[in-house]
């Protein structure tokens, strides 16, 4: 069996324990499905939710740009989450890591759905959600580079980005089923049960699937590649520290290798959610569950396009495949102004199914580009810390920003904010290498 996960491993950890295909990349999928699915349900509530009931009212652009601020803190807290899991996933194990990431997220996401209003205990209670917010960045901080790890260290060599590619499919499938929670819901419930009590739900019921979660965690086994270096007593004392003195050149190209990528993402759902549903001439104007129904047709594409892009780069190395993908982002941006901004439903669910598809392809292959990026002993720590570091650049900000250069400029600016930042991801690529065929082990 060990052969069949791991044929390149060496005979002297023919003992290691060895996790099956199945499992490897059940667990993969299912964790990293249930953190976004928390994360995500937050980006449609701070939109649709929450601007009307943690925040005073008045002006409703400032009520949404408020909202969109706590937002952004997750993104902030997800750096620091790298280094704390990926301190104790490069010194204990990626196992146990993974584990304490998930019940970090999932605590954060159901304190969130108990929380009390504005009108009920004031300036307190958005005080209280950036606290939880702040949670949920700090979990998911450490839960990606783990899920990643798991699945390209017990890859086959040759099919390291199709494996890690699993872990990305999360994003996808949490999306897909946050936005179809609360389409349900809306459809179920008046608008008044709806924002009263209604959009709890899905908060609170994320505890259930994080037990799930957890289920499939606990029974896997430490991946091989870290039970080597364990085994030869390799860990570094502290890996933010090794990681930043000996490769931090490496961990600013990774970060800036993800950007494009996060900018793509939440200017395509958070962004279009808030243009989409604000009444002209300001936005769009669309019904919420109109856009609810655009976002999840599309997301469909993204899922789609994950495998087929870690195909791509496991024929055409991560690279090349990645520079194509960011020259097709940058295309995309010039005529994003006149597809989202045309006002034809059919116009706007085609811009939503190009963009979010585009965004599959180009995050499918960062599973296994960015652990490809750091050796073994600061793996977890690395590639966490890069991917969560970008969030800032990228994600954190992107919707505040997309929204207030629609409100002041237009939306063509919009595109040239989006192209700017494909710029920034097509130069790190450039600089950096090929790690197609790394070895994992060192």
């Amino acid at each position: 069996m060990h052969a069949s996960i791991a044929p390149t491993l060496a005979t002297d950890h023919d003992d290691t324990p060895v996790n099956s295909r199945g499992k490897v990349l059940v667990a993969s999928l299912v964790g990293t499905a249930i953190e976004f699915f928390d994360f995500y349900i937050y980006a449609t509530a701070a939109v649709i939710v929450f601007p009307h009931i943690f925040f005073p009212q008045g002006d409703a652009t400032v009520a949404t740009l408020q909202s969109l601020a706590t937002f952004a803190i997750a993104f902030i807290a997800r750096p620091i989450g790298s280094a704390l899991f990926g301190h104790f996933g490069d010194r204990a194990g990626r196992k146990v890591t993974l584990v304490a990431s998930l019940l970090t997220m999932g605590i954060s996401t159901v304190v969130i759905g108990l929380l009390p209003s504005y009108e009920t205990i004031g300036v307190f209670a958005p005080l209280l959600l950036a606290l939880a917010r702040f949670g949920q960045g700090l979990g998911l901080g450490g839960e990606w580079g783990g899920a990643a790890l798991l699945a390209t260290e017990n890859a086959p060599a040759k099919k390291r980005a199709l494996y890690g590619s699993f872990p990305q499919l999360g994003a996808p499938i949490g999306f897909f089923f946050a936005n179809g929670t609360f389409l349900l819901l809306s459809w179920l419930l008046t608008d008044q049960q709806f924002m009263l009590w209604g959009w709890r739900v899905p908060f609170i019921l994320s505890a259930v699937l994080v037990l799930i979660g957890l289920y499939v965690r606990v029974s896997l086994n430490e991946s091989p590649v870290f039970a080597k270096v364990k085994k030869e007593q390799k860990q570094v004392k502290v890996p933010i520290g090794t990681l930043l003195s000996k490769h931090l050149k490496t961990t600013l190209l990774g970060t800036f290798i993800m950007l494009a990528t996060y900018t793509l993402f939440y200017i395509m759902t958070v962004y279009s959610m808030t243009w989409g549903t604000t009444p002209a001439p300001n936005g769009l104007g669309f019904p919420r569950n109109t856009m609810l129904w655009m976002l999840m047709m599309a997301v469909i594409g993204f899922g789609v396009m994950v495998p087929i892009a870690g195909l791509l780069a496991d024929r055409f190395g991560r690279r090349n495949t990645m520079i194509v993908i960011t020259l097709i982002i940058i295309a995309f941006a010039l005529i994003f102004p006149s597809m989202l901004g045309s006002g034809n439903p059919w116009l706007v669910m085609a811009f939503l199914l190009c963009g979010l598809s585009i965004m599959g392809l180009t995050f499918g292959p960062m599973g296994a580009l960015l652990p490809e990026l750091f050796p073994t002993a600061v793996r977890y720590t690395g590639a966490s810390f890069s991917y969560n570091l970008s969030s800032i650049l990228g994600a954190s900000v992107a919707p505040y920003i997309a929204t207030w250069l629609a409100h002041n400029y237009g939306l063509f600016y919009v595109g040239l904010y989006l192209a700017a930042m494909a710029c920034l991801t097509l130069f790190a690529l450039i600089a950096s290498k090929e790690t197609r065929h790394e070895s994992l082990y060192d």
